[in-house]
């Protein structure tokens, strides 16, 4: 449980990283950072690999790199379909 815990932590600051480098928030505020720094870990690391230092079990910058490329994404969606509207 502890665990669990751990990695929704590293998730979130992870994903709010990302947000931070790119400029842009994610959706629904902290959950929407925790999202993309646990989909970014598992997309970074699919692409990336696991190398460098690694915390609850996710590599810190292949997971930011992810998180990064998540961010964009989603941002650029989002932002697509409100000039839609």
């Amino acid at each position: 449980m502890l665990h669990l815990l751990w990695v929704l932590i590293i998730g979130a600051v992870i994903g709010a990283i990302a947000g931070a480098i790119v400029s842009r928030d994610m959706p629904l505020g902290w959950v929407g950072n925790i999202i993309a720094g646990l989909i970014g870990s598992w997309l970074g690391e699919m692409v990336l690999g696991s190398w460098g230092p690694m915390i609850a079990g996710m590599a810190i910058f292949p997971s930011i790199i992810g998180a990064i490329i998540l961010v964009l994404i989603v941002s650029f969606v989002i932002g697509t379909r409100k000039k839609r509207s």
